[in-house]
């Protein structure tokens, strides 16, 4: 679902003609021809200066755009979407934080305008997305080095590709790098409607695994419910309902889950642990409860279930550039297919970023707020 229109007006503070980067940090025009204007242009950007709460340090503010140099690539970014990891890294709470002030923004989707004149991997009219995380996509245009950016088929929509870096990737690499799952088994992960999710609900469906999502209880369970199902889910549980005595015959009609994805922490994991079937796995990518994962003595003697964790950043570093390309590209396939859809969007413009940041620190929000440029 892509809901066009803004939620709100916001206020947008007074934009300030002032650099991003420090005089000794800019980029120079290279000596060498290139196809792009030397010219100083200026873009609106949502800029951060020091952590706090998102709605009352990010700013929206002119910088001038770098010149383009030899291995540079001028983009203009054209989606970019609000993710919960984003506001993490805003509030001082990830594993990776950017120098500040930073521009916000981890993924996204911009055209190539123009590029250096050493480069050979990009064109202008292509498409592309961040190679990593940190490069603050929350603007209208900017100039990257060329190795920060992978291309992207043009012929996926629009928001597949904003949101196509995460998200998607996180679920395929959990639902295949920790167990050795055949068609049939089953997946049991809660926190259901979040973006992972909902990936893994379809890249899961598309290998023939069973998924068993797990939802809190909330006003529109019901619409929620028959939209994950619509999206290739078998089964939807509330966290209520995993705890109760039915969930015995329940599996026994259902295989045990062999592998379970916790984005929650807290009792939400302990449920899931208490379902896996033993020898499994629980893969912990997200803790939205703010709540350590607890588990019994008996879980790990008597059943040998494994507790792993996942990141995708610290797989994009263990992994070449070339691997990451391979697993866009797979899912890609899926997308073109229709096995793979983006998550409920509601694209919001960029002068109207409170809003968007306000909506997505919201609970039972199952929509991602992505910023129109």
């Amino acid at each position: 679902m892509w809901v066009c229109g803004a939620l709100c007006r916001a206020r947008a503070p007074a934009q300030l003609g002032q650099r991003l980067l420090p005089e000794s940090r800019r980029r120079r025009p290279a000596s060498a021809s290139f196809s792009a204007s030397a010219e100083a242009s200026r873009v609106r950007a949502l800029v951060y200066g020091h952590h706090g709460d998102p709605a009352k340090v990010v700013e929206l503010k002119n910088l001038e755009l770098a010149a383009v140099g030899g291995s540079d690539v001028h983009v203009k970014m054209l989606a970019a979407p609000i993710n919960p990891s984003d506001i993490n890294m805003i509030q001082g709470n990830y594993g990776l934080l950017p120098q500040l002030p930073a521009v916000g923004g981890n993924e996204g989707v911009g055209q190539v305008v123009a590029v250096g004149s050493s480069v050979t991997g990009v064109k202008p009219g292509d498409w592309v997305i961040p190679a990593n995380p940190g490069l603050g996509t929350w603007r209208t245009e900017a100039v990257f080095s060329e190795e920060e950016l992978i291309t992207v088929p043009s012929d996926i929509p629009l928001q597949c590709a904003a949101t196509l870096g995460v998200n998607p990737c996180t679920a395929y690499r959990m639902l295949v790098d920790f167990e050795q799952l055949q068609p049939g088994d089953s997946v049991i992960q809660n926190a259901s409607n979040s973006g992972v999710g909902q990936a893994v609900i379809q890249i899961a469906a598309a290998l023939g695994l069973r998924t068993i999502n797990v939802l809190r209880d909330r006003p529109d369970l019901q619409k929620l419910t028959d939209r994950l199902k619509n999206l290739g889910a078998d089964h939807v549980v509330t966290e209520e309902g995993l705890r109760k005595p039915e969930m015995k015959s329940f599996f026994k009609d259902v295989p045990q889950p062999r592998l379970a994805l916790n984005c929650v922490g807290g009792k939400s994991s302990t449920e899931l642990l208490r379902h896996l079937a033993p020898g499994g796995t629980m893969v912990t990518y997200g803790g939205m409860a703010k709540q350590p994962v607890i588990a019994s003595a008996s879980q790990l003697i008597f059943k040998d279930l494994k507790l792993r964790g996942f990141w995708l950043s610290q797989w994009k570093k263990d992994h070449s550039p070339d691997q990451f390309k391979e697993l866009i590209l797979t899912l890609c396939d899926l997308i073109r297919r229709g096995q793979l859809t983006a998550p409920a969007c509601s694209e919001v413009p960029l002068q109207d970023y409170l809003c968007a940041l306000e909506a997505s620190t919201q609970p039972f929000v199952s929509s991602k707020q992505i910023l129109s440029m």
